[in-house]
């Protein structure tokens, strides 16, 4: 209700698909309650000596910040576009590359990856981990931000990777259960599992307000730290690899824009999709939006399971 007195609401992108027109003017920068509740919860029943409990805030709250002024731009010029695509690309780059380093420097840190599958598979990254857990960051910040197209499409996947890490935060900061499992032991990260736990949490009242037809929306100040959070809570917990599965709904949708800007410029303006993301393309295909948003949602429970399953896969 403020943030409609206040008149901070959602502008439709003139090329986007007829449907969304009624959009138009649905409170946005809802992230911002996400964020108020993670952070509160997080600071309240976790661990605040824990170093890797203020890597993710850390991370959350930058990349928030990079989302409030993209939405705050957007409030300003009135449109759909906020902050230049390359300016905030760097911002999310420099800050990744200073927690990586931050991560790499920390006595004891594994630059080791753990390969989903075959446990017995480890490379040592090195210093080019720092890289590496830039990428995943970076990366994940922004897939989540593409699925951030249709009412409860992001906040429902992000939900349901952020209660698979809770389990795999716990167990990999259980020595005996790591072991067991012949995963990465990370002696500290299982305080992420409250981290996670209050975005499972806050995720699922924000669902309750963005489901189909959405009251609100969470714009890039929740999109962009959501994303960057998993993806933080990825690398330091070593199930880099495992996101990919873990967050598979994210992974579709960035790789959907990627190749079809890419057929785009090399077929002289041939598309593979109607439109992208992918969601965008069954939408104009004609599917209802409702059945895109819980079809996306039961692959991502799928993708959880099927994640949590291969702890016990040697």
């Amino acid at each position: 209700k403020k943030l409609r007195e206040h008149g901070i609401e959602q502008y439709v992108r003139d090329d986007g698909p007829p449907t969304h027109a009624t959009k138009g003017g649905t409170p946005t920068m809802g992230g911002l309650l996400i964020l108020f509740s993670i952070i509160v919860t997080t600071l309240l029943w976790s661990q605040l000596t824990n170093f890797f409990v203020w890597m993710v805030l850390l991370v959350t709250i930058t990349y928030g910040g990079i989302g409030f002024i993209d939405d705050y731009l957007m409030q300003a010029k009135k449109r759909s576009a906020g902050l230049k695509g390359r300016s905030k690309f760097l911002l999310q780059v420099v800050i990744a590359l200073f927690v990586g380093g931050l991560l790499y420097m920390r006595s004891g840190f594994d630059t080791h990856v753990s390969v989903p599958f075959f446990k017995q598979i480890n490379p040592d990254l090195g210093w080019f981990y720092i890289i590496f857990a830039t990428f995943v960051i970076v990366g994940t910040s922004n897939a989540v931000n593409l699925t951030d197209g249709l009412d409860g499409l992001a906040i429902g996947p992000v939900t349901v990777a952020a209660a698979t890490y809770v389990v795999l935060a716990y167990v990999a900061g259980h020595v005996k259960i790591a072991d067991y499992l012949q995963i990465r032991y990370v002696a500290g990260s299982g305080e992420l599992a409250v981290f996670c736990g209050a975005v499972v949490g806050a995720g699922m009242g924000f669902l309750w307000f963005n489901a189909y037809p959405a009251q609100i929306f969470m714009g890039d100040v929740g999109s962009l730290p959501l994303g960057g959070a998993l993806g933080t809570v990825a690398v330091i917990t070593k199930h880099e690899i495992l996101l990919v599965l873990v967050g598979g709904i994210f992974v579709i949708e960035a790789l959907s824009v990627i190749f079809q800007v890419s057929f785009f410029k090399v077929s002289n303006g041939h598309r593979i999709f109607r439109m992208a993301p992918i969601h965008h393309h069954f939408e104009l295909k004609g599917w209802p939006e409702p059945k895109v948003i819980v079809r996306f949602w039961i692959i991502a429970i799928i993708l959880g399971l099927l994640s949590l399953s291969t702890l016990k896969l040697r």
